[in-house]
């Protein structure tokens, strides 16, 4: 007796699986040492840059606080539960909470030292533009935020 339809399409759809599978497999092995390279940078970032390194920075201007919070996240990058602690810390030390919203928001969002990373795996094209729009956003939602959070108080 010959094989029926289902058996068939069964048949065909476990090679195509362990073809897919053997795919992606190789291309997660092909950016391991990338993947490694940038955790490494974000844990020595995260071990050489304190609260009070990062507090120098700002101004007590608003919009440049806002600037330097963005970019300081941006370059910072790492797990956002760290963020929210550094975040505590910068409000302890007075700075504005334009500075630390934007440092939050660009901290998760942004990462410049993820950047070939973002780019092997999604192309230059698409991460030029989701950085810029992110950078742009960044800094209108921590004005916004930081303004809300005046009039509510």
């Amino acid at each position: 007796m010959g094989m029926d339809k289902k058996e068939k399409k069964q048949s065909s759809q476990r090679p195509a699986f362990f073809m897919v599978l053997q795919k992606s497999s190789l291309n997660f092995l092909a950016m391991a040492p990338l993947l490694l390279g940038v955790i490494g940078l974000v844990g020595l970032f995260q071990v050489l840059v304190s609260p009070e390194m990062l507090a120098s920075l700002f101004q007590g201007n608003p919009f440049l606080d806002t600037l330097i919070g963005t970019f300081s996240g941006a370059a910072a990058a790492g797990n956002p539960i760290v963020s929210y602690l550094i975040g505590g810390e910068l409000l302890d030390q007075g700075i504005s909470l334009y500075a630390v919203t934007a440092f939050l928001l660009s901290w998760v969002t942004l990462g410049f030292i993820q950047l070939p990373a973002e780019v092997t795996v999604f192309g230059g094209k698409f991460t030029f533009y989701r950085n810029i729009l992110a950078f742009l956003f960044t800094m209108i939602i921590a004005a916004l935020t930081a303004l809300t959070m005046q009039v509510l108080s």
